[in-house]
């Protein structure tokens, strides 16, 4: 595990590029864990994004789908629009507080946005027979190329919170240069998933764990009286942290020897160093428990396609600054100036 490191040392994108502003952190907010708890509860304004709700198939052999809400521009120019398909966190879903600031965000920048659910979430256990987790980087490709191929979509976005971050750069490291990808961004991804699950068992977020383990013991609970031919209770034991509940439930039924084969077969770490598209990764040192190893911090640097953005403060994916009323939320309009840059892109076209 790295250790935290000096302001001074922190890796900047280089001649502070057109879309980088410094974060500055909201004045009394200098602590991790009270961004992140702010952050998780400070009210926004109203969602109010008309949206079309469809179910997309994400594995054939299985009849697994996963549910999305689109917002499409009319027009004949939908097709070269930039869209981006977001991807929440653990046990978050598409109408988490930060997928709906984004999508305001990219709507109002003339993008086209997917907010897509993870297998499970948004209530659709009736939609799979699976459980969710953080390898399965193949069902936000299948999302991709269901919208690319009836739209023709010609660039598409990745944007991905913590457990949604491993996915988006998973598939980017998977996929290279294949189009319509066209660039990437990850708010404090859980690209080391060993390293992230070990830290949330730490006394200092035991809190974050038990928030985490009811809500993933819940719904296992819901999907074994869903699907009792599958999963059962019973010979389960107590669950009293993560890395247990990855053990004896999500390899048990996933394809997975135990927890650490998981960790390892689903971390975006081992393909970090091959994507191939502009990728804008953001990371907070006082994140409380996402934590990057010293070799996948050596894979993201070398990587001259990834621009690694880690400042001092920032929580996990909170991210308060400075700025009036809902631009408080510094990683949402970073996102956003990132994603248009690179094409010089103006109303996602």
């Amino acid at each position: 595990m790295s250790a935290p490191r000096s302001p001074a040392e922190l890796p900047v994108p280089p001649m502070s590029p057109a879309w980088f502003e410094e974060f500055v952190p909201r004045r009394g907010l200098l602590n991790g864990h009270l961004q992140t708890i702010v952050g998780n509860f400070l009210p926004r304004p109203a969602f109010r994004l008309m949206s079309v709700t469809e179910t997309v198939e994400v594995d054939s052999a299985d009849g697994s789908k996963v549910l999305c809400h689109c917002h499409w521009h009319p027009g004949e120019d939908a097709s070269r629009r930039l869209t981006v398909v977001m991807v929440h966190g653990l046990e978050g879903s598409s109408d988490s507080r930060y997928i709906q600031g984004l999508s305001a965000r990219a709507w109002n920048a003339g993008c086209n946005v997917v907010r897509m659910n993870m297998r499970n979430c948004s209530d659709s256990d009736v939609l799979t027979p699976t459980l969710y987790h953080s390898g399965l980087s193949d069902d936000v490709g299948a999302v991709v190329d269901h919208y690319a191929k009836r739209f023709g979509l010609q660039r598409v976005a990745l944007v991905g919170y913590s457990m949604g971050g491993n996915l988006v750069l998973k598939l980017a490291g998977e996929w290279e240069a294949r189009a319509p990808l066209c660039s990437v961004a990850a708010v404090c991804p859980a690209i080391d998933l060993a390293a992230g699950s070990d830290a949330l068992h730490e006394p200092a977020n035991r809190l974050y764990e038990w928030h985490f383990l009811r809500r993933l013991v819940r719904r296992y609970r819901r999907k074994t009286s869903l699907f009792p031919d599958i999963y059962e209770m019973q010979g389960i034991g107590p669950i009293r942290s993560l890395r247990e509940f990855d053990d004896k439930i999500v390899a048990r039924y996933c394809g997975f020897s135990d927890a650490d084969d998981y960790y390892y077969r689903a971390a975006a770490a081992r393909v970090v160093d091959r994507i191939a598209v502009p990728t804008l990764i953001l990371l907070a040192i006082d994140d409380p428990f996402i934590r990057l190893t010293a070799e996948t911090r050596a894979k993201i640097l070398a990587n001259p396609n990834i621009h690694f953005v880690e400042t001092s403060h920032g929580g996990h994916c909170a991210y308060l600054g400075t700025e009036p009323g809902n631009d408080i939320h510094w990683a949402e309009s970073t996102i956003i100036r990132y994603l248009l840059h690179p094409s010089g892109a103006s109303n996602g076209i």
